[in-house]
């Protein structure tokens, strides 16, 4: 009998820990490509070192009164000047941020957007592309993030635009993939 109760208790405990990982996933959407990964946070990585570049700290909830989506980002901007962001709040000089429940705006000195990190609702991510909505369907991410702008990090050049993502010169349209941790790397995107 205390067999069946540690098998079941086993069971119990797997079935509970593989229903946690599904729902903590993110999928964040550059160009026309989504990546879905379990830790909200795209990181900059070479042979060496593996740093965070932009962080979700929260995400907005519809039905919570006083959620927001919150960033972190520790990129530069297309001249090379730093751009920090600590929940929301610009850390230097030079920086304009604006934010609204699901989205998050950084602009430069100039006027010019640097980034606009922004959480899609429900409809919006289903009306994506059929390759990405069927991934979304399968691995069923907790939030889905929409990163649109030009900035740096390290060596990279990184562009997300509405029909495509640029490293550097490499171009990335229309894939959808699942793995563990997302990186921009000299190779472009690894997951």
């Amino acid at each position: 009998m205390l067999n069946y109760v540690n098998i079941l208790t086993a069971c119990c405990f797997y079935y509970i820990h593989l229903n946690i990982i599904k729902i903590m996933k993110y999928a964040f959407v550059l160009g026309t490509s989504a990546y879905i990964v379990p830790q909200g946070v795209i990181s900059y990585a070479d042979h060496e070192q593996s740093k965070p570049i932009i962080k979700i700290n929260s995400i907005y909830h519809d039905n919570e009164p006083g959620s927001f989506l919150s960033v972190d980002l520790d990129i530069k901007d297309t001249h090379g000047n730093g751009v920090i962001v600590s929940n929301n709040t610009a850390l230097g000089t030079g920086l304009k941020v604006e934010t609204e429940q699901n989205s998050v705006k950084v602009f430069g000195a100039d006027g010019a957007l640097i980034i606009h990190v922004h959480q899609i609702d429900d409809e919006a991510a289903l009306s994506l592309q059929l390759n990405i909505t069927a991934e979304l369907e399968r691995n069923a991410p907790i939030a889905v993030i929409r990163i649109f702008g030009e900035f740096t990090t390290h060596d990279l050049r990184i562009s997300a635009e509405n029909e495509k993502l640029f490293i550097n010169d490499e171009g990335y349209a229309t894939s959808a993939l699942a793995g563990n941790d997302l990186r921009f790397t000299e190779a472009g995107v690894v997951l």
